[in-house]
């Protein structure tokens, strides 16, 4: 006889996964779960993106600084830079100290819009500039780190409180342009011999007109450029002593210094604001609103619903009995009147054929139940709709009274 094969090794069952202890297992985020977290935010990064491309489309370059001739904003110099071009005067825009010099000469006037931005190398630069081109130089606002350099024959005197004084001297200038926005900036005093003083307020000028070392030239310093914004262009006399500053020579040098010009040291009186371009300042405020709208979308929503079976089955009559507990603790003895009568005047308006909409209305649904009973409408109307019970035995006898009117109609 030949012993019976063994019969084959069961397969040891696979453990099952162990359960985080304390807690309900949750499964691992699936690519779909991942996709419909990240997808509102990932269409409002696209839409930001997407404006951004529009507006850079639409306005390419179109936005520039304070003093800009190129800007038409209230803080731009467009609108003089098209009187000059209309009286003959030609706008060249510089951006470096070196471009400026070499530009100089005596057919020239060289603004520098913001002197105080300038570091020392680019300061001496145009210093030499304004010395041996003959021609005029403006300086807008100068501080007093710039006119050491600059003028070193004029000292700041604190700030104007004036914004547009009278002229008060013999420049020809200033005396056909009457009041103008020289003001609301500084004011100077000088030891240059040959200056002429404008526009004093309270005894100092806010205006100098320096003669310089080559015949010919000068300089102009102004405590204000108000007197040069597009904004204030057509108020008092600003465009006329505008006109007679910038255009006393064939070419005008529009000397804005670049971010390149600062490498050396920029002078105190610069903000870090100054030297952001004007384009970033709508770019971070769109960065800024996107990030407020995505922090209250995700603030408001935590997630989806997710159903959770109770530990326990509650039968219904326990549940009852548990608020009706808790209303007989808190006294709220008119609360659970309120529900008794709702829930009574809907199951007696499905019995006497009132649509739901008119179930907590009297004037329908009384009516119909007293033609159902007995009693007259107004012994209807004090339960279904009368004041709530002063005491616990009113509150009984009251849900005892509305069984009973539910079970005559419900008889009748």
């Amino acid at each position: 006889m030949t012993a019976a094969a063994p019969p084959p090794a069961t397969p040891p069952e696979p453990e099952a996964a162990p359960r985080p202890a304390g807690g309900t297992f949750r499964p691992a985020a699936t690519p779909a779960a991942v996709w419909r977290r990240a997808r509102g935010l990932l269409l409002a990064l696209a839409v930001l993106v997407t404006a951004g491309i529009v507006l850079a489309a639409l306005d390419p370059g179109g936005r520039h600084g304070r003093l800009d001739p190129r800007s038409a904003e209230p803080s731009g110099t467009r609108a003089v830079a098209a009187l000059l071009r209309d009286r003959g005067v030609s706008t060249r825009i510089a951006t470096t100290a070196d471009a400026a010099a070499s530009a100089a000469g005596p057919g020239t006037t060289l603004l520098v819009a913001r002197p105080d931005l300038l570091g020392p190398r680019a300061r001496g630069t145009i210093r030499s500039a304004a010395d041996l081109s003959g021609g005029r130089t403006v300086l807008l606002a100068p501080g007093r780190t710039a006119l050491r350099d600059l003028a070193p024959a004029v000292h700041t005197a604190g700030a104007s409180r004036t914004d547009t004084p009278a002229p008060d001297c013999a420049l020809p200038a200033a005396r056909t342009a009457g009041r103008a926005a020289t003001g609301g900036g500084l004011r100077y005093t000088t030891t240059a011999a040959g200056a002429t003083a404008c526009y004093p307020d309270d005894g100092r000028p806010t205006l100098l007109v320096l003669p310089s070392a080559t015949p010919g030239g000068d300089t102009v310093v102004a405590g204000s450029a108000d007197f040069l914004l597009n904004e204030d262009l057509a108020r008092e006399g600003n465009a006329s002593l505008a006109l007679h500053l910038l255009g006393s020579r064939p070419e005008l040098v529009w000397y804005l210094p670049s971010p390149a010009e600062l490498r050396d040291g920029a002078g105190g009186d610069a903000s870090l604001t100054d030297l952001v371009p004007a384009g970033w300042h709508w770019a971070l405020l769109q960065l800024l609103i996107a990030a407020v709208l995505a922090a209250l979308w995700r603030a408001r929503r935590l997630g989806p619903l997710v159903t959770e079976r109770l530990p326990v089955a509650i039968r219904a009559s326990e549940a009852t009995e548990g608020r009706a507990r808790l209303y007989r603790r808190a006294a709220a003895r008119e609360r659970a009147a309120t529900v008794l009568r709702a829930a009574a005047r809907e199951r007696l308006a499905a019995l006497v054929g009132v649509p739901q909409s008119g179930c907590h209305d009297p004037a329908v649904l009384v009516p119909a139940v007293s033609a159902r009973t007995a009693g007259p409408d107004r012994d209807a109307a004090d339960l279904l709709f009368g004041t709530p019970p002063a005491t616990d035995a009113a509150l009984v006898a009251l849900a005892d009274h509305l069984d009973a009117l539910e079970r005559e109609v419900r008889s009748s």
